[in-house]
């Protein structure tokens, strides 16, 4: 004979197992917290909370370079070439027929920039991210020796590493009893792409290592080499988070480009100089110039970092 056994009520009383227990209502309690009836416990309701927006921010979305700065800077240069056609002498040219005039040769040497930034970004990517895969390497002595190298370029400065190429890299070298010769806008490219190869191992290292390390034990359970899944597995999956950085540092390096003018390179800022000399020194002509080259870099730079905040926003991690 079996007996049911008495279980305790919210009031010390009994009742048979198996019965329906009866639960009072919630009731919402302040700020947004609920409370269970008689019980009298409030349990807390974690809300999402949305930070709020900085004082500098309260216009929408953070600071961005828009299209509209390039308007400002066409009309500085507007400004600024009325200003110098309003002092010019009678009998003189203006601006903007001085201008028109040199603006084939200094399209020449703009486009001379836009050759070195490209020659010097494919050769640092190149070394760079050969220079970043030893960085992760599991040779200490290859590690080590990356490494150094890698924040050596990387904190040094751009100029002055220019300086060191153009005094020590020789003006012309034999091979097999040919000269060759080494004119002075190779010595920039590579000068200028010492610290972009550090930038990009920084790049590989940094995406790289960015990867869950459960995808390197996913592909040595399925028995891959080190090396299969460094490259089926692990660097396709870094392409994407190492556009943008690349993509913004390339846009660095052509700004950059205007510091071969400083080493005798006959580049942009080489020739408006030339230009400048060539129509008497005029002084009212240096804003002018020097503004319309301006809105050259920033008509290239421009839609560069655009695409650049697009991919980011396409690739962006999903927390």
């Amino acid at each position: 004979m079996s007996a049911h056994r008495p279980q305790a009520g919210h009031g010390g009383g009994s009742r048979a197992a198996g019965s329906p227990r009866s639960v009072a209502p919630a009731r919402a309690g302040p700020a947004g917290a609920a409370t269970h009836g008689e019980r009298g416990a409030p349990l807390a309701v974690l809300h999402p909370v949305r930070m709020p927006e900085p004082a500098w921010n309260e216009g929408g979305g953070q600071w961005r370079l828009r299209g509209r700065h390039g308007l400002w800077l066409a009309l500085i240069f507007l400004l600024s070439a009325g200003a110098a056609w309003a002092q010019a002498e009678p009998g003189r040219a203006s601006v903007f027929d001085i201008i028109v005039k040199w603006t084939p040769l200094l399209l020449k040497g703009f486009v001379f920039n836009l050759a070195i930034s490209v020659m010097a970004m494919s050769i640092g990517t190149v070394v760079g991210a050969a220079l970043g895969l030893g960085q992760i390497s599991l040779n200490p002595l290859l590690r080590r020796v990356a490494y150094l190298i890698t924040q050596f370029f990387r904190n040094a400065p751009w100029l002055v590493l220019l300086f060191f190429c153009m005094l020590l890299l020789p003006f012309e070298f034999s091979i097999g009893g040919i000269t060759i010769p080494l004119p002075d806008w190779i010595k920039a490219v590579f000068g200028l792409s010492l610290p972009v190869m550090a930038n990009v191992s920084e790049i590989v290292r940094g995406a790289v290592s960015s990867l869950p390390s459960g995808q390197w034990e996913a592909a040595e359970s399925l028995a891959f080499t080190r090396r299969q899944t460094l490259w089926r597995i692990i660097l396709p999956q870094c392409v994407k988070r190492m556009l943008p950085p690349w993509m913004n540092l390339y846009a660095i390096l052509t700004m950059a480009t205007v510091l071969a003018s400083i080493v005798g390179v006959s580049e942009v800022m080489t020739l408006t100089g030339e230009v400048l000399a060539a129509e008497g020194g005029r002084t009212d002509l240096l804003v002018p110039f020097y503004a319309f080259i301006l809105l050259w870099f920033f008509a290239y730079c421009y839609p560069i970092a655009r695409w650049t905040v697009r991919l980011e926003r396409k690739y962006a991690v999903k927390i």
